[in-house]
């Protein structure tokens, strides 16, 4: 095990280091100039040079991108365009409130797709199978940013149940684990944990479907196993795939926010994603998607570790 850790690890470098890469191209390809978010439409020529130099975007590509990485690894991730402020003061609030909505929809939607598919993969073939099946395709077809906007004129604006805006009373962006913030969270998680719901439906339902039908449930069966006795044997077969399904969800949802956050005015990185591409701020554009890329790549690691202590067959490869 200890070994398996130390070699994940040395093969998450070279995959960080390509995702910094790639991070910082993708914003320097990308149309329009990031001095027109700093200095006036009407600046002279000489004044959008001496900004250009003080950025230093006069350098070539390569030169910028070295002085970005050696940047990252002392952990800067440089100065807003717009503001001025430190990318990473924005960003840490704005990653806690996301990883706090992206892990409350994705709970919601693995606890209800596993109910779904698990009963489903139990009585395949049945009104429950079909219901489900029903209910995991209209999960993953139907447009988040869609459902946030009908959530909203639903229970916002014709009941009043809910508040529609921010994480907090009078659209703060400030989180507390309270009930007037928890209000908050209840639109924009429901609207996000659609779409891995009806994926982990889909996912567990396969699972249990074909463990229901190999061998060993018969012979559990044969020899007087009860039904609790049989689920539990056919869940701890089917974790592993479960888990990495979840974890793939929850990075998904960490970094394709971005519309859900934009229509509940959630504070997150989505949101400062969506401001940023606007006023083409590129270092909050490369700092952002630079620490969503690593976080994702370090959970899916994560989940290769629990997986390898929940599955001894991967132990053994």
């Amino acid at each position: 095990m200890f070994f398996y850790l130390i070699r994940r690890l040395i093969y998450a470098i070279p995959i960080a280091l390509a995702v910094g890469f790639v991070c910082f191209m993708l914003v320097q390809i990308a149309p329009g100039d990031p001095i027109n978010a700093i200095v006036p439409p009407d600046a002279p020529q000489d004044v959008v040079d001496q900004v250009r130099r003080d950025y230093g975007l006069d350098k070539p590509l390569p030169v910028q991108f070295g002085i970005w990485l050696l940047k990252v690894v002392q952990g800067d991730l440089g100065r807003s365009l717009a503001t001025g402020r430190p990318v990473w003061s924005d960003l840490q609030s704005a990653i806690g409130n996301t990883l706090t909505l992206a892990a409350t929809a994705s709970l919601l939607g693995f606890i209800l797709g596993c109910v779904l598919g698990g009963l489903a993969g139990t009585f395949r073939g049945s009104i429950l199978d079909r219901a489900a099946v029903t209910i995991a395709v209209a999960g993953v077809s139907v447009p988040h940013y869609w459902l946030g906007m009908v959530l909203v004129v639903i229970f916002s604006v014709q009941y009043n149940w809910l508040p529609a805006m921010g994480a907090g009373p009078g659209g703060s962006a400030d989180w507390a684990w309270d009930w007037e913030h928890m209000q908050h969270l209840v639109l924009p998680s429901i609207t996000l944990a659609v779409i891995p719901m009806g994926i982990v439906t889909r996912t567990v339902r396969g699972i249990v479907a074909e463990i229901m039908n190999q061998e060993f449930v018969v012979a559990l069966r044969g020899k007087g196993l009860t039904g609790w006795g049989v689920f539990l044997h056919v869940v701890k077969n089917a974790a592993p795939n479960v888990l990495a399904v979840l974890g793939l969800q929850l990075g998904y949802l960490m970094g394709g926010s971005i519309l859900v956050e934009t229509v509940f005015s959630w504070p997150g990185t989505g949101l400062l994603l969506n401001s940023a591409i606007f006023q083409r701020d590129l270092p909050v554009l490369q700092g952002t998607i630079l620490v969503l890329s690593l976080f994702f790549v370090a959970l899916n690691l994560l989940v290769d570790i629990v997986q390898t202590a929940l599955d001894p067959r991967i132990k053994r490869a």
